[in-house]
């Protein structure tokens, strides 16, 4: 394999503050590669030490790691422990039982309070109802609800019980939840009547009636139902029941099951499969652990911060930095329902202002979306609200192009906070490769160094390093505690996917391309290994023409990058490019699209440029802000769209983009 060459250069380097440094748990870069050291010194040792130090055991570890069986690692498998009551009972009779656990925002505005100790009667109380319905230890539940406290409360009930959750994204089809509920073998489906988003009710136990119609369900018994809006919705007797039935006459203690450190705490199904479902299965303990872990050392997490992390519960970042990470922590969070261009486009904004957050955890996509926002309405611009109570941003989901993060710094982290771009994924259960707010000097586009413990490297198909400066596959070369334990029900299929024999079998393959900077040695994410184009014999990462061309900062809102059959080059770089003006049709998108090529020639070189520009007034979305990549393929071959696309915020944009210049 010839290595994927990067093409992107990016010089700009953001030394964190000397108060930043100061103030920080890592302080200084010393610190952070003291901490490297341990763990390379003596690995086991050093995570025995950290989940010692983190986690609160009902019965203590004796064996750290078990590599007896690769790549089916076991961590801490011999102690037993609870996640709810690493997250709320070790609070109790702490200064921290009387704060406020969650700061929840609804998509009216309206604000509800809950802390730590209101916040494990609630969950104790609903784990008692759920114990009533005959849910026992190792049943498997599936939470389809809104983004509210009683999806957490839901998810953190599971895990008192020792039931293994599996968590729906609200934006999913009733065909994706049926999936779903027969893959995991759900016993209940906990739902809401509806969900609230930009002022509009929108259905959700509609389609859990549509998902269970569907036949295949047959270990399902229960469906729990919160009542969010006034409005009636079908209940089939005997199966369904409200919240308040089930609460009803319920105790608000609940002691929490102990489980093993191995015991899976949830299935997460991988959103934009094809095929069966993909259920990664995460562990208790070690998942538990790094959730804890990366709140102190990523987000530098303090007693006064308000955390906002804007992921929903249906996604990994909603289960780590919303439902057990911020709470592990002891940390005071803010949960927001709605959306952020409603009732406009500077909501994120004002919500910043009014609950004084510190802590600020957002998705590039939702970054670039309010750039041009910002860039076409004044009105709703950062600079008209007050960020000064911002100390740390973050960024999650997909690698952040330096313009958008240079924008994300200069107008919402008023050139003082540091970014930590996160590099992680569902897999991988917290962040592996990130800046460290106290120690780390950034550099816009790069997710800079790996956290301690964490083995990353960078090679070719055989699994053999490659140097600084050439392109790769990322790879982690030594288990760690929050990783994925298998595929549910699909053993052979988590060996093949992740863990190559042809890498040894024991390397864990990330599958995204990336390269490491000849100076620093820090990595950046240049896409999907199968979003690597080849173009005349050169393979380039899309993300790198996506970043050039949204580096057009006078006219490019966003970009996706795809690749089609070519004759003649073998493969050629379609682009689906949204503009900061009305979308151009005739001979001016014709004259746009030219202007767009000779840029990305002159960004990175002749063999990158677009040979087929295509405008629309959006690119194709779920509603998470996930571009969907697979149905531009399609569209970029010529092809009928035959997948679902149910999930789309935008399904009509589809035939927009089809639409050759």
């Amino acid at each position: 394999m010839s290595a994927i060459e990067s093409v992107l250069v990016e010089n700009r380097v953001f030394p964190p503050q000397e108060a930043a440094v100061k103030a920080a748990r890592i302080s200084g870069m010393a610190a952070y590669e003291a901490l490297c050291r341990q763990a390379e010194q003596d690995f086991q040792g050093f995570w025995a030490q950290q989940a010692r130090d983190n986690v609160v055991w009902t019965r203590p570890f004796s064996r750290t790691l078990d590599e007896s069986n690769a790549p089916f690692y076991k961590w801490f498998d011999d102690g037993e422990l609870n996640a709810s009551a690493n997250c709320l009972d070790k609070h109790v009779g702490t200064p921290v039982e009387n704060e406020t656990a969650i700061v929840f925002e609804a998509d009216d505005g309206t604000v509800t309070r809950v802390t730590y100790k209101e916040l494990l009667a609630r969950v104790g109380q609903f784990a008692n109802a759920l114990k009533a319905q005959g849910i026992r230890k190792g049943d498997r539940v599936i939470i389809y609800m809104p983004m509210t406290v009683e999806g957490v409360v839901a998810m953190q009930a599971c895990a008192r019980i020792g039931a293994t959750h599996s968590v729906v994204f609200g934006g999913f089809s009733a065909k994706a939840l049926n999936e779903r509920i027969i893959d995991a073998g759900a016993v209940a489906v906990i739902t809401a009547n509806f969900q609230m988003r930009g002022g509009k009710e929108l259905p959700l136990k509609a389609i859990v009636d549509d998902a269970i119609a569907m036949g295949g369900c047959t270990t399902l018994r229960t469906v729990l139902v919160y009542m969010r809006t006034p409005t009636a919705c079908n209940m089939a007797a005997g199966r369904d029941k409200t919240f308040d039935e089930v609460l009803k006459g319920q105790s608000a203690e609940c002691t929490p099951v102990s489980v093993g450190a191995e015991h899976p705490l949830f299935i997460l199904y991988t959103s934009g499969s094809t095929g069966k479902p993909k259920g990664v299965q995460h562990s208790t303990g070690g998942y538990l652990l790094w959730a804890k872990l990366t709140m102190d050392w990523t987000f530098d997490i303090q007693p006064k911060d308000v955390f906002w992390c804007t992921a929903d519960i249906g996604w990994i970042t909603g289960h780590t930095y919303v439902a057990y990470g911020p709470l592990a922590a002891g940390a005071t969070q803010v949960i927001f329902e709605g959306i952020p261009t409603w009732p406009d486009a500077g909501r994120f904004w004002q919500m910043i202002q009014k609950h004084k957050v510190t802590v600020f955890y957002t998705a590039p996509t939702a970054i670039r979306s309010l750039i041009k926002a910002a860039e076409t309405d004044a009105k709703v611009h950062p600079r008209n609200w007050d960020l000064s109570s911002l100390r740390i941003l973050g960024s999650v989901g997909e690698p952040i192009n330096p313009e958008a993060w240079m924008w994300y710094h200069k107008n919402v982290g008023g050139e003082r906070c540091p970014i930590v771009d996160t590099f992680w994924q569902t897999e991988t259960g917290g962040h592996v490769i990130t800046p460290l707010p106290g120690a780390t000097p950034t550099v816009p586009g790069s997710c800079t160094l790996p956290l301690p413990g964490i083995m990353a490297a960078i090679v070719d198909e055989t699994g053999k390093d490659l140097p600084n400066g050439a392109g790769g596959m990322l790879v982690i070369k030594r288990p760690w505690p929050s990783m994925i334990r298998t595929i549910w029900g699909d053993p052979e299929r988590f060996k093949k996917s992740y863990f190559p024999e042809e890498m040894g079998g024991r390397t864990y393959l990330a599958g995204d391309g990336a390269v490491r900077s000849s100076d620093r040695g820090y990595f950046r994410i240049t896409g999907r290994i199968d979003d690597v184009l080849n173009v005349s014999g050169h393979r380039l990462g899309t993300m790198e023409i996506e970043s050039a061309l949204v580096s057009k900062t006078d006219l490019v809102a966003e970009a996706a990058v795809v690749g089609r059959p070519d004759d003649l080059t073998g493969e050629a770089v379609c682009a689906f490019v949204v503009l900061k003006r009305p979308r151009p049709v005739g001979e001016e998108a014709k004259k746009i699209a030219n202007e767009l090529r000779n840029w990305v020639a002159k960004e990175i070189g002749p063999i990158a440029k677009p040979k087929d520009i295509r405008f629309g007034d959006n690119l194709p979305k779920t509603r998470s802000g996930k571009i969907m990549r697979r149905l531009l393929r399609s569209i970029a071959k010529g092809e009928a769209i035959t997948q679902d696309t149910s999930t789309l915020e935008n399904p009509a944009i589809l035939e927009q983009l089809a639409e050759k210049n």
